[in-house]
């Protein structure tokens, strides 16, 4: 049986990522089996868990994904483990209020499954005070244990004898001490990480990383704090979102990168082929295909380019004639009449939609949404009920006429502005579909 467990931290930004990239390399350097996880709403992250195990990372959502879509999901993900490594989202217990085990925790996914918790403390400017804030994790919820703490970013021995002597009474091994070193860090951009497929050093940081665990991590302690990982049967699951067509032309380059593995695998089950083409490349959606899918990435790092495209462009348009045409986020931008750079400089887009976006008038969108189908189109039936999230800086300047596509709502069910947008046989959004809820 697989063991597995969690990676968590106390808040964003107190290195579970690297953590968990050093592990996961560091264990692959010894042979074992992996696979890796995502708790919560992620593309990028999970593109370096891939590269470290060497198998595809899902990710396992509690507010988004249906029960039944998390236990397909895990039970595919251990089949052939020997061991899952699940990276959190957030602080440990950060997540929707008042919705108990589905609340898109990480913690809601320790407790679902099981899995030991490796709890990431940063100890910048702390010490013995790290013992009270892992007595009150490990308190906090009845079903989650906190089975061992990895220190991040610790200044001095001195300084990791004072923390480990204050937390040794609560009985939770200390199975780490990571020392501050700027040379870890993974160079960042305003959606995250850079991505994996464009660092052309990707193995020798993985190296470092490796090394960096290999010296400072306690691995035969953390092997030994994974449990089983409890699975439900599963039988002929239905895929997450239903299959645009039976042969899917996919946009995939480095302006159209986000796309969840839970759905391309979830559409090959059920039958469903998939067929990338390169917008950046001016490649057009292939004509033996029934419907075109473009996800989202960074179409504001390749406007030019993407404007330039005309036999994309062009082909396109003829495409969208007779055969559905589906943009999420960057997708949908590129579906536009026109995108404004983060100078103000607007590049005409491919104009199959009447909206017009901003890279330039910047604004954070990010949370969770909920989205009921106005009409039938390629994430689902009329009046389906679509969870998913909001991730982008990019900023609607002009909505256009096009008709409503859903009818959105945040995570506590406030309605929001943004409806996205249908015309014939387009259509697109800025949120991300991750499951159907309801039909």
């Amino acid at each position: 049986m697989t063991a597995g467990l969690l990676v968590s931290a106390a808040r964003s930004g107190a290195g579970k990522t690297t953590v968990t990239l050093g592990l996961l390399a560091a264990l692959a350097r010894r042979g074992i089996t992996l696979r890796a996880a995502k708790a919560g709403p992620d593309y990028i992250d999970p593109a370096f868990h891939a590269v470290a195990t060497g198998a595809p990372c899902i990710n396992l959502d509690s507010w988004t994904m249906p029960p039944a879509l998390l236990h397909a999901l895990m039970a595919d993900a251990t089949t052939a483990a020997d061991l899952l490594v699940v990276e959190g989202v957030m602080g440990l217990f950060d997540g929707v209020p008042g919705v108990a085990d589905r609340d898109g925790s990480s913690a809601s996914i320790a407790a679902r499954f099981k899995l030991p918790v490796l709890l990431v403390l940063d100890v910048t400017a702390q010490s013995q005070s790290a013992a009270a804030m892992v007595r009150g994790f490990a308190g906090h919820h009845p079903d989650v244990r906190v089975a061992g703490v990895i220190l991040n970013r610790v200044g001095s021995d001195r300084h990791r004898r004072l923390i480990t002597d204050a937390i040794a009474p609560l009985g939770i091994p200390v199975v780490g001490a990571i020392p501050r070193d700027a040379a870890l860090a993974l160079p960042e951009r305003h959606l995250g990480l850079i991505q994996a497929g464009e660092h052309g050093d990707l193995a020798t940081r993985m190296g470092v990383l490796a090394d960096m665990a290999e010296k400072h991590l306690d691995l035969d302690a953390i092997i030994a704090l994974a449990a089983p990982v409890e699975r439900q049967p599963t039988r002929n699951a239905a895929p997450a979102l239903p299959p645009p067509g039976q042969r899917v032309a996919l946009a995939a380059d480095a302006a159209f990168t986000f796309i969840y593995p839970h759905l391309i695998h979830g559409w090959r089950n059920a039958g469903a082929e998939i067929v990338c083409f390169s917008p950046l490349a001016n490649e057009t959606p292939p004509d033996n295909c029934d419907s075109c899918w473009l996800p989202g990435g960074y179409p504001e790092l390749h406007e030019a380019t993407l404007a330039s495209a005309q036999k994309f462009r062009d082909g396109l348009v003829r495409f969208a004639q007779t055969r559905s045409v589906h943009g999420e986020c960057g997708g949908y931008m590129v579906l536009g009449e026109g995108l404004e750079d983060a100078d103000g400089n607007r590049h005409p887009m491919t104009g199959l939609l009447g909206h017009t976006t901003s890279f330039h008038r910047r604004r954070l969108h990010l949370g969770y949404r909920e989205a009921r189908l106005l009409s039938d189109s390629p994430i689902g039936p009329k009046g389906s009920l679509i969870r998913g999230h909001e991730f982008h800086y990019a900023s609607l300047i002009d909505p256009g006429s096009d008709d409503p596509l859903v009818d959105l709502r945040n995570a506590q069910g406030d309605p929001m502005a943004e409806r996205g947008g249908r015309r014939g046989h387009v259509t697109g959004t800025f949120f991300h579909a991750i499951a159907q809820v309801s039909s």
